[in-house]
């Protein structure tokens, strides 16, 4: 890596031009980066002026291709360099941030949160982001802001507003903020430098809701020790490693459960092997055996796992019982008295669990009368959110506020005459063939429409169908995530079309003017006042996060 202070080398390139004269003025030159045309020609503009030139048709070697990229200018020409450094490697680094890794040392985190407008609160908490986070990314749509709150690794708090649109610094953190009149948009590509905070200050009468997604560091990890000193001195023993878990944030030592904690980490088991194999001098005529204290952990507590908290939510409490126990050096376990392990401090039996509050209806408002006369219906969202704003279950059903009710438009509704018996079937006309562009996956968030399925029915009309998904390009790692399908906007492609596949034996193919004229026209004579029926909505394009 490169010290901080290098500076930028293509920016140093264009300064090397401010004390020759072009076109016979001096002028303080800045680069240009990533044209896609030529990335490695010096291509630069005068500060505070809109003049861009080539200075240079070609930029030193070593010189990056693009800001965001490995890849290196050599004899003018881009080539390829991988997260190792190499030459030439199609290397690239995991969601994690870890070169040519798995993508096992992160956890991608995402979520929504719904602002809950009270009298008395003016903020709230919308996610927690920690130390070492990659891929930061968050939308708010709605009235209110967003702000940060961060807190370094030795303690030290800041905030930062987010007032306007740009690229700024926060604790070595580039962070890329876009704020619209009804939505905001932030994203840090990370890792970050600190624990982040995003809050929402409410600004207005109207409700906000926030999405968020990124990947978050596994920071507890089992680590295998060295070896413990050989149970004999001579004459052959055996010795034995064992796992510890480690903080990788402060670097030390921590309590097991911290790693349990993460399904991701499975704790190595021990590894066994001979050692001191010398035979014992002969004057000595015994092999001396190592003190057990030396080669093996002391006497430690044990404890059985919690119990299941006594409440869901709103506050209960779990228990659970430890002994004392000791670990032979096969790694047989066995309980024994209590007094060895009085050095050690003992371990909680009792813990408060499930102290957030319980999960609670939140009515929507209601929607327009189904009918634009008489008597209609009217109906309402309601969901049951958790102490996060997330949508969730468990809010009592007897509690649950009614979902649907009777109301009445005041404009009275006119009875149809009528109408003629027309025993007819109408006319198919020739289905106009639907051209559909293709659409790339893009870093802005976009409705991707799937092929469309084959026609329901071989004869007549049928239906066709097709899956459409909203899709981003995370940048870095080059590859695609499905978002909840109210993350994109614009209007949604279809997703059900009508297709005609020939006509079934026996049926009429087409009809004459005249006929056409009876169907149709015998309906135009009347002066006829029609009627909408509410026939209700159909099933949710999705069983969850969205539809």
């Amino acid at each position: 890596d490169c010290p901080p202070e290098a500076g930028d080398f293509r920016a140093q390139q264009c300064s090397a031009h401010n004390d020759v004269k072009y076109q016979g003025q001096f002028y303080e030159w800045l680069p240009v980066s990533n044209d896609p045309d030529n990335p490695c020609s010096l291509k630069c503009q005068a500060r505070g002026m809109a003049l861009i030139v080539e200075l240079a048709p070609k930029v030193l070697d070593g010189t990056r291709c693009y800001t965001e990229s490995l890849d290196m200018c050599i004899s003018g020409l881009c080539q390829i360099v991988g997260c190792d450094r190499q030459l030439g490697s199609t290397v690239k680094e995991d969601n994690c941030g870890v070169c040519n890794g798995d993508g096992s040392t992160c956890r991608l985190v995402r979520g929504q949160y719904k602002s809950q407008l009270s009298a008395n609160k003016l903020d709230d908490t919308v996610v927690a982001i920690p130390y070492g986070s990659r891929q930061v990314r968050l939308v708010l749509k709605g009235p209110d802001h967003l702000y940060l709150e961060t807190k370094t690794l030795q303690g030290l708090k800041s905030e930062n507003s987010l007032s306007t649109t740009g690229s700024f610094l926060v604790e070595n953190s580039s962070i890329d903020f876009q704020k619209f009149p009804d939505k905001e948009i932030l994203r840090i590509s990370g890792p970050l430098t600190a624990d982040f905070t995003i809050k929402i200050r409410y600004a207005g009468a109207a409700d906000s809701s926030v999405q968020f997604i990124f990947y978050q560091p596994i920071i507890h990890r089992w680590r295998e020790t060295d070896f413990f000193p050989c149970s004999a001195s001579c004459g052959g023993g055996y010795q034995l490693t064992s796992a510890e878990c480690f903080d990788l944030r402060s670097s030390r030592v921590v309590a097991d459960q911290y790693c349990h904690y993460y399904p991701e980490n499975i704790k190595p088991k021990p590894k066994l092997q001979e050692c001191n194999l010398d035979p014992c001098p002969a004057s000595d005529g015994y092999k001396q055996i190592m003190p057990y204290d030396l080669y093996h952990p002391l006497p430690r507590w044990e404890s059985t796992p919690w119990t299941a908290c006594s409440s869901s939510c709103g506050g209960g409490i779990q228990s659970r019982s430890i002994s004392c126990v000791e670990e032979d050096i096969q790694g047989h376990i066995s309980p024994v008295e209590e007094w060895k392990c009085m050095y050690i401090p003992k371990m909680p039996v009792v813990q408060p669990c499930n102290i957030f509050d319980c999960p609670k209806w939140l009515a929507q408002e209601w929607s327009p009368c189904t009918v634009t006369c008489g008597q209609g219906l009217r109906y309402r969202v309601v969901l049951c959110l958790d102490h996060r704003g997330m949508h969730t279950g468990g809010c009592s059903p007897k509690t649950k506020p009614h979902i649907k009710e009777e109301c009445i438009v005041s404009t009275p509704c006119y009875k149809p005459r009528e109408k003629l018996p027309v025993e007819a079937k109408l006319p198919w006309y020739k289905q106009a063939q639907e051209l559909e562009e293709g659409t790339a996956v893009s870093e802005e968030p976009s409705f991707i429409p799937e092929a469309w399925s084959t026609c329901s029915v071989t004869c007549g009309v049928g239906s066709q169908v097709r899956l459409v998904k909203c899709q981003v390009l995370l940048s870095f790692s080059q590859s695609v995530a499905d978002l909840p399908i109210d993350e994109c906007e614009g209007p949604k492609p279809v997703s059900q079309r009508a297709c005609y596949s020939g006509p079934c034996s026996g049926e009429a193919t087409e009809y004459t003017p005249e006929e056409t004229e009876f169907l149709y026209g015998s309906l135009q004579e009347f002066d006829e006042l029609y009627d909408w029926e509410y026939e209700g909505f159909t099933e949710c394009s999705e069983s969850c996060g969205g539809g």
